[in-house]
């Protein structure tokens, strides 16, 4: 999206013109899958209620997943929504630790475990 596309759709940032390109995408898809897409909005409006969490507590897990998972809109749109909902700059930035803890937890766990019995139990030459 170049500064002229931001400029026409009134946009003050980038990331603003990307979650818009994100839920014209959603609009565009409802036309041609009407049901899914108000299965899953349907689904996701239960998911965000507040419940036994609050709404901001849920867009930073929802941050967090997102940047487990490299889903860029996501990180967007849930950062937006956390800011939102009363998140402070600090609040997010420890959800992001949290999930690089997660991820980098998981490239370990997996190396504690699967490639190490990947080296012992699989035929190989040992250097």
């Amino acid at each position: 999206m170049n500064t002229e596309q931001m400029e026409n759709g009134n946009y003050s940032t980038e990331i603003e013109a990307f979650i818009h390109e994100y839920k014209a995408g959603l609009a565009d898809l409802k036309e041609k899958l009407p049901e899914v897409v108000d299965q899953y909005h349907a689904f996701t409006g239960a998911c965000f209620k507040k419940g036994k969490l609050d709404q901001k507590t849920k867009h930073l897990i929802a941050l967090g997943i997102g940047l487990a998972t490299q889903d860029e809109y996501c990180i967007m749109y849930h950062t937006q929504e956390a800011l939102q909902k009363g998140a402070s700059d600090a609040e997010i930035l420890e959800a992001l630790g949290v999930s690089a803890a997660l991820t980098g937890g998981i490239a370990m766990s997996h190396g504690a475990t699967l490639v190490q019995a990947c080296l012992e139990e699989l035929p190989h030459r040992k250097h």
